[in-house]
């Protein structure tokens, strides 16, 4: 890893005043904080029995809150793929280099990803290889290298449809081994019967026996599984072909205004949400299965959010007032460094949860250091949903704390 200062808008130590150059869409930035800061927020419930439903996955079909963070933040990746893509470009990197650094810098990810994964104890026999920044990993490369060969929005998106029709034909017709024909033999997504948790245990069945190591995070399946990575490929792709459109508003060459590219972004993203919710009624928006309809409305929420970013920072400059600066800063600051928060978020946790205190917790067991801070700190008068989402929201300050001293020094990691 290595510090990139020129990656994002300057920060003044001394000051919280946040201000963009001309060549930075600020709004990129701050959606991307908002999205790292809600993503570890919802993964660090105190008290996993005493949850906002808001603030936990859908059980099955259908959606919160909580599962349009992940694929909101796909959707910043592909925009960055092509902010990023375009800058080395112009430095006069060519296609080969920037093909090299795609690979190297997803198989970093990946790495850090398995570290996270075998932290603290190092367990191989039960290392799971799936999960967000493996997802991460793997969209990057794949819409990275798609962004080299060609950056026409129209073929974007037409690469995009073809990979959530193909996931939707095989999710429902293609026979899954041993159990039939969805909508026939077997429901359409059965939790455990569909094609992707089949290819799963299969995939991870192959492992354990070659490697011995590896596992499924819900035991029979897996939500960042690989054959629905393809329609997370395409959520990427759709952020990409968003930074292309946003690319025709700005600088010398704009062909249209600010304000048209954020009405552009809002009428599109309507679109995305009422066709995710049209073709929910025929392939049932899913979050765990990252189903094609979930993507588009998904997408469509992700473009909303960036409407609204888009016209209060970089059109009414809602950052540069007094009080817009404050409200600004803490996600900027999130945002800067969106994967070290991540990895904070994980390590700290991982850790607490293997020291062991001498204190016995509600269900008769010795309380984790972790469940010791809610348990004596937050919940010492009972567990509710309020005292469960203050630990969340207390810890997300605590992940706040490395990004600001970063931002601060200027330090901004990229993997």
């Amino acid at each position: 890893m290595a510090s990139q200062p020129a990656t994002i808008a300057a920060a003044t130590p001394a000051s919280t005043t946040v201000t963009a150059p001309s060549n930075r869409v600020l709004s990129i930035d701050v959606l991307r904080g908002i999205t790292i800061a809600f993503m570890i927020l919802v993964n660090d419930a105190g008290d996993g029995h005493h949850t906002y439903t808001q603030l936990e996955h859908a059980a099955w079909n259908g959606w919160t809150l909580t599962d349009l963070v992940f694929p909101t933040f796909l959707f910043v990746v592909g925009m960055s793929i092509i902010l990023s893509l375009n800058s080395r470009l112009q430095r006069g990197a060519s296609r080969r280099d920037l093909a090299i650094h795609t690979f190297r810098r997803a198989v970093t990810i990946f790495v850090v990803a398995m570290l996270i994964n075998l932290f603290p104890r190092f367990d191989f026999t039960h290392l799971r290889l799936y999960g967000v920044l493996p997802r991460i990993a793997l969209c990057y490369l794949v819409a990275g290298l798609i962004c080299l060969a060609t950056q026409r929005i129209r073929t974007l998106l037409s690469i995009s449809a073809v990979l959530l029709i193909a996931y939707w034909v095989l999710m429902r017709y293609v026979p899954v081994p041993g159990f039939g024909v969805p909508t026939h033999d077997i429901p359409l997504l059965d939790p455990d019967k569909n094609l992707a948790a089949w290819l799963d245990r299969g995939i991870m069945g192959f492992i354990q026996r070659t490697l011995h190591t590896g596992r499924l995070y819900e035991g029979t399946r897996d939500p960042e599984g690989l054959l629905s990575t393809i329609p997370a490929v395409a959520t990427t792709l759709i952020g990409a072909a968003t930074a292309l459109w946003l690319r025709m508003a700005e600088g010398k060459s704009a062909v249209m205004t600010r304000a048209q590219c954020a009405i552009s972004f809002l009428l599109f993203g309507l679109l995305g949400i009422g066709s995710g919710l049209v073709w929910n009624i025929w392939f049932p928006i899913n979050k765990k299965l990252w189903t094609s309809s979930y993507v588009l409305f998904a997408a469509g929420c992700a473009l909303v959010g960036l409407a609204a970013c888009y016209w209060a920072i970089d059109i009414r400059r809602f950052n540069e007032t007094k009080l817009g600066s404050k409200l600004t800063w803490p996600w900027l600051v999130f945002g800067s460094n969106a994967i070290v928060a991540y990895t904070v978020a994980a390590v700290i946790e991982k850790t607490l949860y293997a020291i062991h205190t001498s204190d016995i917790g509600p269900t008769g067991k010795p309380l984790t250091a972790w469940n010791w801070i809610y348990w004596h700190i937050f919940a010492s008068h009972g567990s509710t949903n309020n005292t469960s989402a203050a630990f969340a929201l207390a810890y997300v300050l605590v992940c706040f704390i490395p990004n600001w001293i970063l931002w601060r020094k200027k330090i901004f990691v990229k993997l």
